[in-house]
C-alpha cells in the first residue's frame, strides 16, 4: 500500500555508503527480522541500556562493557535487549578491540538478535544519521503521495458517477480492495470485482449500519482484512466504505477520510435530488394509470419503449431499488420508470429485459408483482395484472401470466370468497364429519362429470341410486335446487374456492 518503504533494519545495512556487515547469518534470524521497521538508532556502552530504550531500537555499542564478563554475561545481556524490544546490534570494531567477539556472535545467534559490524571509520552519528534521513525521505515520500492521491480523487470525482469513479481511484492507489455498502448493507460498488467470500464483511457492515452511529471498524478473519467507515451522520447513515487492509498511516486514513466526506457529500446531494426525482414520478405515474403517457414523455423526454411489463413491489425498501436501477441503467443500459404510488413501487421497463426483475428480486430479497407485456394506452390494466401478481405470489418473482394460469376461478379466489365459500359448504362438511359420509365428493365427481348420473356413479364405484340419494341429500342440506345450472354453478365455484381448506365443526 505505501509508495515508499519505510525504512528498515534490511535497508539500514544495505546502505553502501556505512558498509556494514551482518554477522549473524539471515538463517538463523525469526522470519522478517531484517524487513521489520527500524523506529530509531541509538549508541550505549552501559552494562544495562534496557532502561533507556524503546522497541523497534537499533543499538550501537564499542564492546567496552564486555571487557570483564564472561559468555554467560554477555548472553544474559543479549537476552534482555530481546526481552525489550531492541531490533540489532551494531559493534563499532577497533575501537576497544578488532572484530565482533565471539561470545556476542553466539549469543546473538542464540537468541536470534540481528547482529552486524560498524567499520571503524564510520562514525555511529553517520549510522544514525543516514537512517534518521530516510526516515525523513519516507515521510516526504508519503506526504507527496498523500498530496498526489488527493489530486486524483478530486479528478475522479468529476467523472460521469463521480462516486463510483472516486471509489475505484482510491483501490488504486491503496492497492487493494475497495467496496461500498448502502444503507441496507447491499454492495453497491467494488473494485476491482471478486467473487471472494466476504461473509464476515458483510455481517460487520450490517452490525455498524444497526448500531447507527458514526465509527470505523477493523474486522480480522484468516487471512482477511478490513477496515470499515460509516458514511453519513449518527442516526442517518448512508452506507459504509470498506477498505482491505487493517494497517492504515496517518497519510492513509487522511485519504481515506476526504474520500468519505467526499462521497457521504455526494450521497446527501443525490438524497435530495432522489426525493425531487420521486415526487415527480409519483405525480407522473398517476399521468400513466389514466393510460395517458404524453405528459411523462413531455416532462422526462422519453420512457422505456413499449411493449413494457410492470412491476409493483412494496415501497419500504424505495431508496436501495431506486440506487439499484440507476447502476443497471449505467451498467447495462436497461431504460426504466420507478415511481412509488399509493400501492407500492412501481417499476416500468422494456419487457425484453424483465430478466432484470429476476435479478433485482434476489439481490435485493423482494416479493414482485409483474404484468404481461402491455402498450402504455394498456398501462392502467398492466398495473391492475401487477398487483393481482404480487397478492397471489409468493416470495420473488410473481408474473400475472402465471397467476391467471388456472382460470377464472383460480383468480376469484381471494380470501374474502374463500370465507364466503367454507360457510356456503359447512352444512355438507359437518355432515360428512359427523355421518362418516362422502357427501361432498360425491358433488365434486358429480359436477366434474357434468352431472352425468351413470359416469359419476361408476367413477365413485356406487349405484346411480345411491348417488342420486347423496345428491338429494347435499342439495337438502346446502338448501339449493341442483337441477338448475346457477345453481350448480355457484357451488362448483364454492367447492373449487375452497378445495384443501377444512371448515370447523
Amino acid at each position: 500500500m505505501d509508495p515508499a518503504a519505510a525504512p528498515t533494519l534490511r535497508t539500514l545495512i544495505g546502505r553502501r555508503d556505512l558498509r556494514l556487515r551482518l554477522v549473524t547469518e539471515e538463517s538463523a534470524l525469526p522470519g522478517g527480522a531484517l524487513d521489520r521497521p527500524v523506529r530509531w538508532v541509538h549508541n550505549s556502552d552501559l552494562v544495562d541500556p534496557t532502561p533507556f530504550l524503546t522497541e523497534d531500537l537499533v543499538l550501537l555499542t564499542t564492546g567496552t562493557q564486555f571487557a570483564e564478563h564472561d559468555a554467560a554475561w554477555v548472553a544474559d545481556y543479549v537476552f534482555r535487549l530481546m526481552q525489550r524490544g531492541v531490533l540489532a546490534l551494531g559493534f563499532g570494531s577497533g575501537v576497544h578491540r578488532v572484530g565482533v567477539p565471539g561470545e556476542l556472535v553466539t549469543a546473538c545467534t542464540a537468541a536470534g538478535l540481528a547482529l552486524f559490524e560498524v567499520p571503524y571509520d564510520i562514525p555511529f552519528l553517520a549510522v544514525a544519521r543516514a537512517h534518521a534521513e530516510a526516515i525523513a525521505a519516507q515521510a516526504y515520500a508519503r506526504r507527496t503521495w498523500a498530496l498526489e492521491a488527493q489530486r486524483s480523487l478530486a479528478i475522479a470525482a468529476l467523472r460521469p458517477r463521480g462516486l463510483e469513479a472516486t471509489l475505484t481511484e482510491l483501490s488504486r492507489r491503496l492497492g487493494c480492495w475497495v467496496g461500498m455498502f448502502d444503507a441496507t448493507g447491499a454492495l453497491a460498488h467494488q473494485h476491482p470485482a471478486t467473487v471472494a467470500d466476504r461473509s464476515e464483511l458483510v455481517t460487520g457492515v450490517a452490525d455498524l449500519l444497526a448500531r447507527g452511529g458514526s465509527a470505523s471498524r477493523t474486522i480480522e478473519h484468516d487471512d482477511a482484512g478490513y477496515t470499515l467507515f460509516t458514511l453519513g451522520r449518527s442516526g442517518h447513515l448512508r452506507g459504509v466504505i470498506a477498505v482491505a487492509a487493517t494497517a492504515l498511516d496517518a497519510e492513509t486514513r487522511a485519504v481515506v477520510t476526504s474520500v468519505i466526506a467526499m462521497a457521504g457529500l455526494a450521497l446527501e446531494q443525490n438524497e435530495q435530488t432522489s426525493r425531487a426525482r420521486r415526487r415527480l414520478h409519483t405525480q407522473l405515474l398517476s399521468s400513466l394509470r389514466e393510460d395517458d403517457p404524453g405528459l411523462a414523455r413531455r416532462v422526462l423526454g422519453a420512457l422505456p419503449p413499449a411493449p413494457v411489463v410492470v412491476a409493483v413491489t412494496d415501497a419500504a425498501r424505495a431508496s436501495a431499488i431506486l440506487e439499484w436501477w440507476d447502476r443497471r441503467r449505467s451498467d447495462a443500459g436497461t431504460a426504466s420508470f420507478v415511481a412509488e404510488g399509493e400501492d407500492g413501487l412501481t417499476i416500468c421497463i422494456p419487457a425484453g429485459d424483465d430478466a432484470a426483475l429476476d435479478l433485482l428480486a434476489q439481490q435485493l430479497d423482494l416479493r414482485l408483482g409483474v404484468s404481461e407485456p402491455a402498450d402504455y394506452a394498456g398501462f392502467s390494466h398492466a398495473h391492475a395484472q401487477a398487483l393481482t401478481a404480487l397478492r397471489r405470489g409468493a416470495d420473488g418473482v410473481a408474473r400475472y401470466s402465471d397467476a391467471s394460469a388456472g382460470g377464472v376461478l383460480d383468480a376469484l379466489a381471494t380470501e374474502e370468497a374463500r370465507l364466503v365459500a367454507l360457510s356456503r359448504l359447512a352444512p355438507l362438511r359437518r355432515h360428512d364429519a359427523a355421518a362418516g359420509t362422502e357427501l361432498e365428493r360425491t358433488l365434486i365427481v358429480w359436477l366434474e362429470n357434468d352431472t352425468r348420473t351413470e359416469a359419476a356413479a361408476t367413477a365413485l364405484g356406487i349405484h346411480r341410486h345411491t348417488l342420486r340419494s347423496r345428491i338429494a341429500q347435499a342439495a337438502g342440506l346446502l338448501e339449493t335446487d341442483l337441477t338448475s345450472f346457477p345453481a350448480r354453478a355457484e357451488v362448483w365455484a364454492a367447492l373449487r374456492t375452497a378445495a384443501g381448506s377444512s371448515t370447523p365443526a
